[in-house]
């Protein structure tokens, strides 16, 4: 991918509707439709259209996801080698090899409507009791456009205002369709198949690349859909399908009170929606063909603004997800997945046998089910490579002892809720990119350099860092039923867009007596993307005035909305690096960038029972704060001393050898709780996959592990020894591998 060049284009500032570049056929034909379906979507007077939307529209009903059917057809952990270069065959030697070495499971490609694997390969399976999944299930190019740089060609399809080169349409239902019931037919017989994928790194665009097309032909949908979310008297009329480059010319001009990406910020809303009840469809169809056996996809991205990866919609829309660890990806689906009853795997890529022992630990640990490991370099010649002896305890343990301990399994969490609010994401991009000019069409690697992104692995690093554990809450969760009671805390990371009623929730949460923590200009603006006229929709709670007057040059005090000019560090190496080069922030004492130059930071309100806190800071110096060590880590408490919670298990006396370490906890259904100790380094991955460690700390440690209240009936499971009842345990800790206490 070639970087984007800096672009010093002057730009217009006016907040007239922002035109489009060209009027498409699918634009033209926007006024066609019929009465009957606009009424059918109409919500009854007096009733917000948004909550209304939210709370009824088939964009947000889940396909089915009950806990004992997925469990029973996707039971424990396994390990699904996708066999790229599997060179010693499909015999019984290779599957007597695989089992005693933990790959305990397999898969088979599903490509043009008949399992494209080697004749046998499915017998091999069943000898050998591998549970597997089928991927391409939808076949290929449909749902995954092209491999490898055959986008190219296709680069100012994906940048323009037209229709997705494959339209997602009836036509297209249909013959993914008559793949799937091909492909589901030929393996359905088999007692050892665990999920079918639809298709790999499935997308809208182009994985995450940005990309403006529609993603249907049907000239009616996208006004249907634009007065089903805002209610047919307040829908705009748009006539026209744009790109970004009809936004990005007016963002150093516009203040908050003239801010308006509506229409853009419409447009990949609709796409997403479009797209997650395609998927759905294609989901649900599945299940009719083989209704014992769940359906996903695998190759899941990071959040984002592209490409259907609005996770609180896309979660209600499948039953199996391999996914990348990008952009929080492993945690926000670990944190929609109801009653962690999805099964959810990673990719693993081979990079060091201490590498591999600690991702088997750590996504363990995290409630993964799971890897699809990519077989590469995994033989020399038909000879497997000795690092294969290293790992093979751990997958064994984690096959055989630890994943079926897991089974039933809930994740627990000490009362904090992280929001999960996708058009802050939305938002978020269209700032960042600002800085590439007209060449943010070469904009990648949203995960690493996206603001919203960045903020929120701060966030969850001073939790984390803090012994804190926590899960996301999805702004559909909290439009449909308010904030569930067993939050005592809410941090809005980044949350510049709010509607009315999550605003509505918030106040209630805090007038209840819950604590809400915002870094910076929280619900600015809309869920639409328009700047609040009369100041942010949460001021009141936080007893201060966000002034709609405010311009770019008011924010961090850079030319730019966000923090950082994210084309002059787009190949960045370091965070710090990241955060100064040519930064022009106002670095407040407490190490953080201020946000709001006019604005006091860190106003604390009391509201009713409970109290808010407006940072008015970024965290995202945090990632440099803890990559410098325990000393520097310390910065976190400007942040956390406002969360008010602390450890109830630490490792006692914890300094710069233990320091990333995280404590992660479940509930199982006889009520005794798991423990896993765990390292949290920092993940290194692409959007071809991955979830590394950088700067991995393997060798052993001497520790106590300290309970704030004494602990009955504990064991260590790993190691199948019971140590009774107490409060301080002692181990010895590889620190690229887990301990795993249950107890009382």
């Amino acid at each position: 991918m070639n970087k984007p060049k800096h672009s010093s284009d002057g730009a217009m500032g006016r907040r007239e509707l922002v035109a489009g570049l060209s009027v498409t056929a699918l634009a033209a034909s926007l006024e066609m439709i019929s009465s009957e379906a606009l009424e059918a979507q109409a919500p009854p007077p007096g009733t917000d259209a948004y909550a209304y939307y939210v709370r009824t529209s088939r964009d947000f009903r889940r396909v089915k996801q009950e806990k004992s059917w997925l469990e029973k057809a996707y039971p424990g952990w396994i390990y699904m080698p996708w066999t790229y270069q599997w060179n010693i065959g499909y015999t019984d030697a290779s599957g007597q090899w695989s089992r005693a070495h933990g790959y305990n499971g397999a898969f088979l490609d599903g490509n043009g409507g008949a399992p494209d694997s080697p004749p046998g390969k499915l017998d091999w399976i069943n000898r050998n009791g591998l549970r597997f999944y089928v991927d391409h299930t939808a076949g290929k190019g449909s749902l995954h456009l092209w491999d490898g740089g055959k986008q190219k060609p296709h680069l100012a399809e994906l940048h323009g205002n037209g229709v997705r080169t494959v339209p997602v349409n009836a036509a297209l239902k249909k013959r993914l369709n008559e793949l799937i019931l091909a492909n589901v037919s030929q393996v359905k017989a088999s007692p050892f198949r665990a999920a079918y994928a639809l298709d790999d790194e499935l997308s809208w665009g182009h994985f995450v690349h940005p990309t403006m097309w529609c993603v249907t032909d049907d000239p009616t949908a996208f006004k249907t859909w634009l007065r089903e979310i805002y209610g047919a008297a307040a829908a705009p009329a748009r006539r026209e399908w744009i790109t970004y480059e009809a936004i990005r010319p007016h963002l150093a001009d516009w203040s908050v009170r003239e801010f308006d990406a509506s229409p853009l910020m419409d447009q990949w809303t609709f796409n997403d929606s479009v797209w997650c009840n395609f998927l759905g469809d294609l989901v649900e169809y599945a299940n009719t063909v083989d209704p014992a056996t769940p359906c996903g996809f695998v190759g899941g991205q990071a959040p984002n603004a592209f490409g259907g990866y609005d996770y609180g919609r896309l979660m209600r829309k499948i039953q199996y997800i391999e996914a990348y660890n990008l952009g929080s990806s492993q945690a926000i689906i670990r944190s929609f997945n109801s009653r962690s009853a999805i099964p959810a795997v990673t990719s693993h890529f081979h990079q060091s046998s201490d590498d591999d022992i600690w991702q088997i630990w750590y996504y363990l640990a995290h409630g993964n089910r799971g890897h699809i490991g990519w077989v590469e370099n995994w033989f020399e010649g038909q000879t497997p490579r000795p690092w294969h002896e290293t790992v093979a305890p751990h997958l064994l343990a984690a096959g055989k002892k630890i994943g079926p301990l897991m089974q039933g399994a809930e994740w627990m969490h000490d009362g904090v809720a992280l929001y999960y609010s996708h058009p802050s994401i939305q938002l978020g991009w269209i700032m960042d990119a600002e800085a590439h000019g007209k060449t943010w069409v070469n904009r990648d690697g949203d995960h690493r350099l996206g603001a919203s992104h960045l903020v929120r692995q701060a966030w969850e690093n001073m939790l984390r860092d803090s012994g804190v554990q926590y899960s996301f809450l999805s702004y559909i969760d909290v439009v449909q039923t308010g904030i569930p009671s067993e939050y005592k805390t809410l941090i809005l990371p980044a949350c510049l867009c709010l509607s009315d009623a999550e605003a509505r929730a918030i106040e209630a949460f805090v007038q209840g007596g819950g604590t809400v923590i915002a870094d910076y200009l929280p619900g600015v603006w809309d869920q639409h993307g328009r700047g609040r006229a009369s100041g942010g929709a949460l001021d009141k709670l936080f007893g201060v005035k966000h002034d709609p007057g405010m311009k770019a040059g008011d924010v961090f005090g850079t030319r730019l909305w966000c923090e950082t000019d994210q084309d002059a560090n787009f190949g960045w190496k370091s965070y710090t690096d990241f955060l100064t080069n040519g930064n022009t922030c106002l670095k407040d004492p407490s190490g953080f960038n201020k946000a709001v130059r006019t604005m006091p930071t860190v106003s604390v309100n009391r509201a009713g029972k409970g109290t808010a806190a407006l940072m008015n800071l970024s965290p995202q110096w945090y990632n440099a704060y803890r990559v410098a060590g325990h000393a520097a880590a310390a910065h976190r408490e400007t942040f956390m001393k406002h969360v008010g919670l602390r450890r109830w298990v630490e490792i006692e006396g914890a300094g710069e050898a233990e320091f990333g370490y995280e404590i992660t906890y479940f509930r199982r259904p006889d009520g005794r709780k798991i423990l896993f100790l765990c390292s949290n380094p920092e993940t290194a991955g692409t959007e071809a996959g991955g979830g590394n460690a950088v700067g991995l700390k393997a060798s052993p440690v001497n520790i106590t592990l300290k309970f704030a209240k004494p602990v009955r009936s504990v064991r260590d499971e790993r190691k199948a020894t019971d140590l009774g009842n107490g409060d301080r345990f002692r181990f010895v800790w590889p620190r690229n591998e887990a301990i795993v206490l249950t107890f009382d």
